[in-house]
């Protein structure tokens, strides 16, 4: 592992305790935790599913949310309060943790994602799933495999490159794009970090072929997912969004794109995961906000 990865895991867990410090389990959301979906490695490929108590026995659009962590941090624990107020505003959510690098080389969080929403298909009645309308939120790393992930489920080309299949009438409906990485770029100094993580995710380290296989915006289609794109005015990665905009632009993708924050509220990288904030509340409800626009 690389001092960078280290370094990532140490300060992005310090950063997170400070976060979740004294938050709990919402009374008005139920929860089972700690399910298998996976047999590479049972301890790792687990989830937790999130449904307001209210709902009942009802049928509920799903949200299945793809954490950050630069590739090489993050699980489901620190992801289940952002998570639980995702379920609050009426949706099942569907917090999952992958395997990471460098233990893991890329595609395996793709796989491990395929396999999650394969189980969401599989389990739907148990855990009342409208499989009709499933969305998505990824935030920074999160996001990047999740817009890999939209592409492999509109790209037929970009599909066949994988081992994986997607599971049979499996769509999503809509994703969420938080802060996140889309495209890597060897002359652009901003993103040395970026780079040097690749060296832990990448099979091959980085090669140009592989930065090219894992770059969001060539998998843009005209039937691409529709994208609600977030960045703040002090994510160190908002420069990434504008290309994003853009290729969906391009294509005619229907989209949202906000960036939050201003001169004076200077929110950074990942802001909406901080669910005490009135800053993240308002970010977190424009999203479900237009996952809605497609229920009905």
């Amino acid at each position: 592992m690389s001092e960078l990865s280290e370094k990532i895991r140490k300060e992005f867990k310090e950063s997170d305790d400070v976060r979740d410090a004294l938050m709990s389990t919402p009374e008005d959301v139920e929860r089972w935790d700690d399910i298998v979906y996976g047999h590479i490695d049972r301890q790792i490929q687990k989830l937790d599913v999130y449904r307001p108590k209210q709902a009942g026995s009802d049928d509920l659009p799903v949200i299945i949310s793809v954490h950050g962590g630069g590739w090489v941090y993050g699980d489901k624990e620190r992801y289940q309060y952002y998570c639980m107020s995702l379920a609050q505003r009426g949706f099942a959510v569907v917090n999952f943790t992958y395997r990471l690098a460098p233990e893991h080389k890329f595609p395996a969080p793709l796989e491990d994602l395929n396999l999650v929403c394969k189980w969401v298909m599989k389990r739907a009645r148990r855990y009342h799933f409208d499989t009709e309308r499933i969305f998505a939120v990824g935030d920074s790393a999160g996001a990047h495999l999740l817009g890999l992930y939209a592409g492999i489920c509109t790209k037929p080309d970009y599909a066949a490159e994988f081992d994986f299949v997607v599971p049979e009438g499996f769509a999503l409906t809509a994703i969420a794009l938080n802060c996140g990485v889309y495209a890597l770029d060897r002359t652009d100094s901003s993103q040395e970090m970026s780079l040097e993580l690749m060296k832990d995710f990448l099979p091959e380290q980085g090669t140009d072929e592989e930065l090219e296989k894992i770059n969001v915006l060539n998998q843009i289609t005209d039937v691409y997912t529709p994208v609600y794109c977030m960045t703040a005015v002090n994510d160190f990665q908002k420069f990434q969004a504008p290309a994003l905009v853009e290729k969906l632009m391009e294509n005619q993708v229907p989209f949202v794109y906000r960036v939050f924050g201003d001169k004076v509220n200077r929110l950074g990288h990942v802001f909406h995961c901080d669910i005490k904030t009135v800053d993240a509340a308002q970010c977190n409800d424009a999203e479900c906000d237009f996952f809605r626009e497609f229920c009905f």
